[in-house]
């Protein structure tokens, strides 16, 4: 940067130089005293607490409090007469819960160490007045500047920063939480560089004269242009009338760290006073705080910025604002000022070469200028891993290379799973994984300098294979005879890797592999005729290969027993039976499984070849009867099975036994709990329009005044039935509703329950009785049911009782009936 000397060892007066170059005679005339450029002490709070400021506390409308000068190790004063911290040196960083920013700033690379929190939280409310008459809390902070002496022409500025944290109180605009930067000379305030902050309001406000108080309509288009904004966070405010428990409100704006800066080389050799002050609302039960930082530098305008910037890739300049300023920047030629031009704050995008930037910022007290020399670094390039590779786990090594790249390495990352990257200690182009167990990825994370966009390389891929483990077979030890065609299967488990081939042996030292190649994980013996031994060969990728368990077939040189049972498998009606039919080929003896519902089986002996068996099953279930067939010599046995699959009992429900008059078409419809059993018959036909199907139309007419019984009988396919009947009373009369006069409920099985009979009738409305003090005692609606002759499951005595009774005829006629009825026991 070209800035203005700061240190200097020469004399006052004036220094003449002459530089002779070829063809060039340079007369340099510079002055030969030094100005002071010097920040005053402590301006930037390094002390760490308020040596040099001056403070002071108190009420908006109220008394103060004042802290003078050395103010020397102290780091915080109280809120005006409450605990409250109201001033606080800051020499850490935190995060502001309403703003979210924190609470010291770094702005655009310039990072300030240092800084004040002036005012809180608290209002007129932490008083415990319950008047808002003493107005609200003020807070500030003055610094008595000695200018150095020198000349007009060179600056001397001051620049801080602030940020801001305003409750939005709804008054007219004078009466809003606040916050002053007052710079005053000899003359008085220097306007110029005294700026005020709050939320602007359309000054509506009333309540005078009588009128109900309304607040004031907060200019919010305004207070966002000028750069405040809306916290998510809610704040208990007791503002508004009685409010004594206080409300949760979202009504807090603030406005992240501003540079400001001002220039006093006007006032060299004189005392400027500079005071920052946070005031809450002037009724004062609304609240403001400010944050401030000030630089330790005060030679002038300076460009805050990277001197190194990255080709094409956007970049921010920036020099602290100046009130009512306008600004003018230039950049390198072949450089794009993308937005800001007018403002303190340039957004750029840098072309390949570098140059100079200047920035120049004028108001009506200061013409402020600064110039940098910036050069520039191609962008990042990532480029990408190679090497990658397919290694055996546990004991393996890759060396990994990143190629391409532009930049510095800032380190490499791996992955097992492609999404979650775990950073590598490593800066170098070359990275080695050793002895990993799993799948990883691995990759470089690249940055051409610090104006440069980091970015991560392509990925490699270190493929781990699993190490080989040739499991077991099993089983591992058996015997085997002759022409053995059941339980000769040995197979491979617990191994990693796939089957190269089987090896089989025949004294465990010599192998011999398969031909043709078996890759499968079992092996079928189909004839031996000695001793061998089997075992597998795999191989998981690059790993070494690896060898099962071995598994000893001895072989026994007599016939392995054989039979036959054709068919395998019958079906029959639940309550048959089949015939099994099994013949024995090879074999001395016999048994079954399942003797329980199995007959004729035999005495287990077979007394010659072929020999058969024709048992007898009777099961009432699906049932499998397995046979057993051994051979004297051999170990092993044959095992055949024959299946029975059994048919259920068919159930099926005609109905109940019903009454209808001559008249009446009686409509059938039965059920059958098994959907296979699909084919009926109705016996007899009498009167059916249809006597095979579920469904059928009975007319009577011509059977007046008897009684015919159905029977219905649903048939599977395989001949499979259920039967059930239903009786049909044919009445002569017109459609009425029966109810016995009497009924006995003693428990012994006759007219021991009351029912209403509907002849004729396709439905039942109801049929009520009730006891002499008129009291329902028995309700249904369902002819099958009856009362009887109990009320909650206690017995009623002996007894007259009222009934009545409606239903609908199968016409579509209504049916009522009403009587007495004896209950007798």
């Amino acid at each position: 940067m070209l800035r203005p000397a700061q240190n200097c060892s020469i004399g006052f007066g004036m220094m003449l130089r002459l530089i002779i170059f070829p063809a060039l005679l340079v007369l340099w005339i510079s002055p030969a005293f030094c100005q002071d450029q010097s920040c005053p002490y402590n301006i930037n709070f390094s002390a760490g607490s308020l040596s040099s400021w001056s403070a002071q506390t108190g009420l908006v409308n109220g008394p103060t409090l004042q802290y003078p000068v050395p103010n020397t190790g102290v780091s915080s004063i109280s809120e005006y007469s409450i605990s409250t911290t109201g001033i606080r040196v800051l020499t850490s960083s935190s995060t502001d819960k309403f703003g979210n920013f924190p609470t010291i700033p770094t702005i655009n690379g310039y990072a300030y160490g240092y800084a004040i929190k002036l005012g809180s939280e608290s209002t007129s409310w932490d008083l415990g007045t319950n008047e808002r008459s003493p107005g609200g809390f003020i807070r500030s902070v003055t610094y008595t500047v000695n200018v150095p002496a020198g000349l007009p022409s060179d600056p001397y500025t001051m620049t801080y920063a602030y940020a801001l944290v305003l409750e939005n109180g709804t008054h007219n605009s004078n009466q809003q939480p606040e916050f002053t930067a007052t710079v005053k000379g000899p003359a008085g305030i220097i306007t110029c560089a005294s700026p005020s902050y709050y939320l602007p309001t359309f000054n509506d406000a009333n309540g005078g004269n009588g009128q109900t108080p309304t607040g004031a309509t907060l200019d919010s288009a305004a207070a966002i242009a000028d750069g405040f904004s809306l916290s998510p966070t809610l704040f208990l405010s007791h503002s508004g009338q009685n409010n004594n428990n206080g409300t949760l409100l979202q009504d807090v704006w603030t406005k992240p760290w501003t540079e400001v800066t001002f220039d006093l080389s006007a006032y060299r050799g004189q005392q400027v006073t500079l005071t920052f002050e946070a005031n809450n609302c002037t009724p004062g039960a609304h609240f403001a705080y400010a944050y401030i930082a000030l630089r330790n530098d005060c030679g002038g305008l300076k460009i805050s910025g990277v001197e190194k910037a990255c080709s094409n890739s956007n970049t921010v300049y920036s020099i602290p604002a100046l009130a009512n300023s306008t600004y003018t920047w230039t950049v390198p030629a072949g450089w794009t000022i993308i937005s800001g031009n007018n403002t303190n704050i340039i957004t750029v995008k840098p072309g390949t070469a570098g140059g100079l930037i200047t920035a120049q910022e004028v108001n009506s007290c200061a013409d402020l200028k600064d110039t940098i020399s910036v050069s520039t670094l191609p962008p990042t390039v990532a480029g990408s891993v190679t090497g990658g590779n397919t290694v055996c786990e546990d004991a393996n090594s890759t060396t990994l290379t990143l190629n391409g790249a532009t930049g510095n390495i800032l380190g490499w990352q791996s992955s097992t799973d492609g999404l979650t990257w775990s950073g590598i200690n490593n800066t170098t182009p070359q990275y080695t994984a050793q002895n990993i167990n799993t799948t990883t990825e691995y990759r470089a994370i690249v940055q051409n300098g610090g104006a440069c966009s980091v970015d991560t390389s392509g990925a490699a891929i270190v493929t781990v294979n699993p190490k080989t483990d040739g499991g077991a077979l099993s089983p591992s030890d058996f015997s085997i005879c002759i022409n053995q065609t059941q339980n000769n299967i040995i197979t491979l488990n617990g191994s990693v890797g796939q089957v190269q081939n089987w090896q089989y042996s025949y004294d465990g030292t010599n192998w011999n592999s398969f031909s043709p190649i078996n890759t499968s994980t079992n092996y079928n013996i189909t004839s031996v005729n000695q001793t061998t031994y089997y075992r597998a060969l795999l191989k998981s990728g690059v790993c070494p290969a690896d060898t099962s368990a071995t598994a000893k077939i001895e072989f026994i040189n007599v016939a392995f027993p054989a039979a036959t049972i054709i068919p395998d498998s019958a079906s029959i009606c639940f309550g048959t039976s089949t015939v099994i039919n099994a013949t024995v080929t090879a074999g001395t003896n016999y048994s079954w499984a399942e003797t329980t519902t199995l007959t004729n089986t035999g005495d287990g002996q077979v007394n010659g070849l072929p020999y058969t068996i024709h048992a007898t099953a009777t099961p009432q279930q699906d049932t499998d009867y397995v046979l057993s067939v051994t051979n004297a010599g051999c170990p092993n046995t044959f095992l055949d099975t024959f299946h029975v699959f059994v048919t259920q009992p068919i159930i099926v429900s005609a109905g109940n036994d019903t009454s209808i008059v001559a008249s009446q078409p009686l409509q059938m419809n039965i059920s059958v709990n098994d959907s296979l059993a699909n084919q009926y018959t109705w016996i007899p036909g009498t009167g059916l329009d249809n006597i095979h199907i579920v469904n059928p139309v009975a007319n009577l007419a011509n059977m007046a005044g008897s009684t015919i019984t159905y029977t219905i009988r649903a048939t599977t396919a395989d001949g499979c039935f259920g039967e059930d009947d239903i009786k049909v009373m044919v009445f002569t009369t017109a459609p009425d509703i029966f109810v016995p006069s009497a009924f006995t409920p003693n428990g012994d099985g006759r007219n021991d329950v009351l029912r209403a009979i509907g002849v004729g009738l396709s439905r039942l409305y109801y049929f009520r009785i009730y006891n002499r003090w008129g009291q329902l005692v028995y309700n249904a609606t369902d002819m099958e049911k009856g009362w009887d002759g109990t009320v909650n499951g206690r017995l009623q005595t002996t007894d007259t009782y009222v009934y009545t009774a409606q239903g609908i005829d199968f016409t579509g006629k209504l049916i009522t009936k009403k009587g007495t009825i004896t209950l007798i026991r």
